[in-house]
């Protein structure tokens, strides 16, 4: 290198004595082009995502004999890739970034691993691992490697997402976690319900995605950057003649993020979705997908488009309003008594708390603090507990596969610690001791919507709180309940099922990784309940 600037022609003079570049400034200047990787930060969605290309190699050269190993060889990735969050702890990364612009600037990056980014990427990983434990024994009538590959391919960029800190790799992370999570929900072969599910998924899915782009689009054309922490910038000084088609860009971006977080009244595709998706799939959309919306829905709203609070904070407020009472009621109306499918309350029951999960997000807006640890908070405490019960779930549909209410009933006298870890599950959902958890989350929600000083919003929540007692507990009566006398029940038309197992009939003996997720889970929920600081420390704590 230094040979090479020694080589150089001199600084070119011209008539008024200006010099041009020397050599050593244009080396330096294309030097300044090329950084280097941080592989450090990006390894948690770069073990994922080469862990998928090679699950789907293996799959062309392994026997059906030994597929199964395909899905142990997932799990363990999946450990990997936690254990690649252990080294960023308590740092701050950043790579793919563009030249500082002066002495005083800042570089702006596009991928930025923080306490935020490895808090959801933590909660992705988890929820993924756990997917795969559900799944194990699950996929024997799915083909396995595609299974596996589309499961890693969305959980990468699930990963990626919480990191992206411009538009473009925003909508890509996007775009990485959804497209694959189509496929999984039709991949039941010849099921027609698994089949509309996915139809119905991928239709709206698009449909707000490309309102989504044509929103970014927008925001692209009033400011020609893409960058968060730029756009922050950009948008408090944008001339007035670009004011208009700015809040419209962050309008139509909202949209595809209220998509994914099922805020109402995006939240039409959720029951179906859920009914029909293989029920591991329908537990990972209702964690992993959540935490892929509001990951996103909190970068757009809180870094980069603060400017436009007012247009934000009012519809987040009124999203929030909506979606809990939309799906509060709604889960009310499963009765048992008309065979109503557990996994159908349990969609419902994500889209009402998707409704508290938006409140800290909408209560940023009006305070000055940023409020978004609240919702953090929240979702850790869900995904642990909705986990906890999509594998309860899993565990009674292999003796009634059509997974209704009325097969919960009596379910502690055929399965005590199944039925008991069921009802600590839902009660922390509900808010009630002893699911401390749950009662401290909702707390810290509720303080943060009092703070901003959203009065309506609050009364709205606790009447919706309210509501959601009825059938958590409505439910949890159920699994202490003796069998009814036998009569005619009405079957639940838009799901006809199969006949269950008698109810003297002992139960089967459930997969060693199906029972390892129950435990994870239900142990995950007793520590949190015994110490909530772990977990609330998010609400009161810096992420960004």
């Amino acid at each position: 290198m230094t040979a090479a600037v020694g080589a150089a022609p001199g600084p070119a003079t011209g008539p008024t004595g200006a010099t041009g570049p020397t050599g050593a400034q244009a080396v330096e200047s294309a030097a300044s082009l090329v950084q280097s990787i941080d592989w450090l930060a990006v390894a948690p969605p770069l073990v994922v995502a080469v862990l998928a290309l090679a699950v789907l190699v293996a799959d062309l050269f392994l026997a059906e004999r030994h597929k199964p190993l395909l899905g142990w060889a997932t799990v363990a990735g999946l450990v990997v890739a936690l254990a690649s969050l252990v080294p960023l702890l308590g740092d701050h990364r950043s790579t793919f970034c563009t030249a500082a612009a002066g002495p005083g600037s800042v570089q702006a990056c596009s991928y930025t691993a923080d306490n935020f980014a490895l808090v959801i990427q933590a909660l992705v990983l988890v929820g993924a691992l756990l997917t795969a434990l559900l799944s194990l024994d699950d996929t024997r009538k799915l083909p396995a490697g595609e299974f596996w590959f589309l499961l890693l391919s969305s959980a990468s960029g699930a990963a990626l997402l919480p990191a992206s800190r411009d538009l473009i790799t925003l909508v890509v992370a996007l775009e990485v976690a959804s497209l694959p999570a189509f496929a999984l929900v039709g991949i039941k072969r010849g099921d027609r319900r698994s089949s509309e599910a996915a139809l119905k998924f991928f239709l709206s899915s698009v449909t707000a995605t490309a309102v989504m782009l044509l929103g970014v689009s927008f925001v692209y054309a009033a400011t020609g950057i893409t960058h968060l922490t730029e756009l922050s910038h950009a948008l408090d000084d944008l001339p007035a003649r670009f004011s208009t088609l700015a809040a419209t860009g962050v309008a139509l971006t909202l949209v595809g993020f209220a998509f994914k977080t099922a805020a109402a009244p995006f939240h039409f595709w959720v029951p179906d979705t859920y009914v029909g998706a293989p029920l591991p799939i329908a537990a990972y959309l209702s964690v992993v997908g959540k935490a892929v919306g509001f990951s996103g829905l909190i970068l757009v709203t809180v870094i980069a488009f603060p400017a436009y609070a007012d247009v934000w904070g009012p519809v987040l407020a009124v999203l929030a309003a909506l979606t809990m009472t939309a799906g509060n009621v709604a889960a009310l109306r499963q009765d048992p008594g008309r065979a109503r499918s557990a996994v159908r309350l349990l969609a419902w029951s994500s889209v009402g708390q998707a409704g508290y999960l938006l409140v800290p997000i909408a209560a940023s807006a009006y305070s000055d603090d940023v409020h978004v640890g609240s919702t953090v908070a929240y979702a850790l405490m869900y995904a642990v507990v909705n986990l906890g019960a999509f594998a309860v779930a899993a565990l009674v549909a292999r003796t009634s596969p059509g997974n209704r209410l009325t097969d919960y009933r009596n379910l502690y006298a055929r399965r005590p610690l199944t039925a008991l870890a069921l009802a600590f599950f839902l009660l922390c959902l509900a808010g009630l001791p002893p699911g401390i958890i749950g009662l401290f989350a909702k707390v810290t929600v509720f303080s943060a919507v009092v703070d901003a000083g959203l009065g309506w919003l609050a009364v709205v929540m606790a009447v919706n709180v309210v509501i959601a007692l009825a059938y958590y507990l409505r439910w949890t009566a159920l699994l202490f309940r003796g069998a009814e006398a036998p009569e005619a029940v009405r079957e639940d038309t838009s799901r006809a099922v199969p006949a269950v197992a008698a109810a003297g009939t002992a139960p089967a003996a459930a997969p060693a990784p199906l029972v390892a997720a129950l435990v994870l889970t239900a142990a995950a929920a007793l520590v949190l309940s015994g110490a909530p600081q772990i977990v609330l420390r998010f609400a009161g704590g810096t992420l960004f």
